[in-house]
């Protein structure tokens, strides 16, 4: 039987990705492990591997193709011994019949080509047996008894529109409900029962103007459209769920960086060198910054949180997310357990992940999660400004610019190098005070850098 070769889910949100290419034609021979294709998502490109022997019978899919939703046909591989031509004209049909999603079949299991069992009409993806494609529902997609299959997104904001996701019906992978789905039931006049009396009413969020509008108001000609890719359709979605969900107020404290400005040259001075004579690392004023805010979030531990409906998630290690800019967009690669790793270890770790990053080569558990993160504009000369919280954080630190500036000591003016810094804290799980605790210990850190070392 040949086996199906679907798009692959890379992180519990995607829904669509583009095919960027592949790497094997009609034909060719596969064996396990073999890399047959690249998958870019709205953050990264990944590897597509084979976990089966046989011969690629037929591409759906052709590389290039932009938007291709997830769990959707893309190719068919033919195990040893069947017939590669009736294999290929198999995936034909397949992919011409029209497809309606509806919930999956507990799946039976049964030997696959290489002799481990998985489940009946398995699917290759990304080195890991998928479940059968799901088909038919005449509305959201349910598992049990109550629960709909929903994007994040689409369930806030159905729950802020007072509207019954469980009503609505979805157009995303296999009937599950999605964004657009909410904002359809919002304009068809869907709503939820009245609320008990002296419950809170939802929010109101005033519509913003539609592209016919904002066209209008330019002449034609004097601007070029430039379409979004999914890495900005995805920032822009995350980014507007984190202002309007988040309630965000923010602390500013400036920092003496003299002390810490004479360590990192002294300690870059004195690096080993390799065998070809060049310092085995090189630290920055950001790996600085890196390792105070993670040993700040071991100190102020209450701060080092995630918000969540049923409880508040209270981490154990400080995983540091770092804001690195790309083409079209950004990233967040993260410095996992950053208290626990020198300074040496966060700046050559830091530095790989920011050039994988920018080629667009990070596995999602390497931008995935993070406890709080850091973004730094100091290389741009910018004094200082607020950051937007990467959800599921609870903070942000916005780094400024290290300047020398004048500064009154003891009642006289002084020149010092100063360095101003904003930490974004969600109400919801970081109260004012607390958000002041976390910044002045981080403040504290980064003015006697020694303490890092201790």
């Amino acid at each position: 039987m040949p086996i199906n070769i679907l798009m692959p889910a890379l992180s519990p949100t995607m829904e669509k990705g583009n095919l960027a290419k592949w790497l094997k034609k009609e034909g060719d021979t596969v064996k396990t492990g073999d890399v047959i294709a690249e998958i870019e998502t709205d953050k990264a490109t990944m590897e597509y591997e084979a976990v089966d022997d046989g011969t690629l019978a037929k591409i759906v899919v052709p590389e290039g193709t932009h938007d291709v939703a997830v769990n959707q046909l893309i190719a068919v591989l033919a195990q040893e011994g069947e017939d590669v031509k009736a294999a290929a004209a198999a995936a034909g049909a397949v992919a011409a019949a029209p497809t309606v999603a509806k919930p999956p079949p507990a799946p039976s299991l049964a030997p696959s080509g290489n002799g481990k069992a998985q489940p009946a009409g398995t699917t290759t993806r990304l080195g890991m047996h998928a479940a059968p494609p799901m088909q038919g529902a005449p509305i959201a997609a349910r598992e049990g008894a109550n629960r709909v299959f929903s994007s994040p997104l689409a369930r806030r904001l159905a729950k802020e529109a007072g509207i019954d996701i469980g009503r609505i019906q979805g157009t995303g992978p296999h009937g599950r409900v999605i964004a657009r789905d909410v904002a359809t039931a919002k304009e068809g006049g869907m709503r939820a029962p009245a609320m008990a009396p002296g419950a809170a009413p939802a929010p109101i969020i005033a519509p913003s103007m539609s592209d016919q509008q904002i066209r209008a108001l330019y002449k034609e000609g004097s601007y070029e459209v430039v379409p979004h890719d999914g890495m900005r359709r995805t920032i822009a979605q995350r980014l507007t769920a984190s202002i309007q969900t988040i309630p965000h107020f923010y602390l500013t404290v400036d920092c003496d960086i003299g002390r810490l400005i004479a360590a990192r040259e002294e300690i870059n001075a004195l690096a080993p060198k390799d065998k070809d004579g060049k310092p085995t690392y090189k630290l920055s004023v950001n790996d600085f910054v890196i390792k105070a805010l993670a040993l700040a979030l071991q100190r102020v531990p209450d701060a080092n949180v995630s918000w969540t409906e049923a409880g508040m998630l209270k981490h154990k290690q400080s995983d540091i997310g770092v804001a690195v800019a790309m083409p079209n967009g950004l990233i967040t690669p993260i410095i996992r357990n950053a208290e626990t790793k020198s300074l040496a270890t966060i700046s050559n770790e830091m530095r790989d992940l920011a050039i994988r990053a920018r080629d667009r080569k990070l596995k999602p558990h390497e931008y995935q999660g993070g406890t709080s993160a850091v973004s730094n504009l100091g290389m741009y000369g910018i004094k200082d400004f607020t950051a937007v919280i990467n959800p599921p954080h609870a903070t942000i630190l916005a780094v400024g610019a290290g300047e020398e500036r004048a500064v009154v000591r003891d009642g006289k003016i002084e020149v010092a190098h100063m360095m101003s810094c904003t930490l974004s804290c969600d109400h919801r799980a970081v109260d004012g005070a607390l958000g002041a605790v976390l910044i002045g210990a981080f403040k504290s850190l980064i003015e006697n850098p020694v303490m890092m070392l201790v």
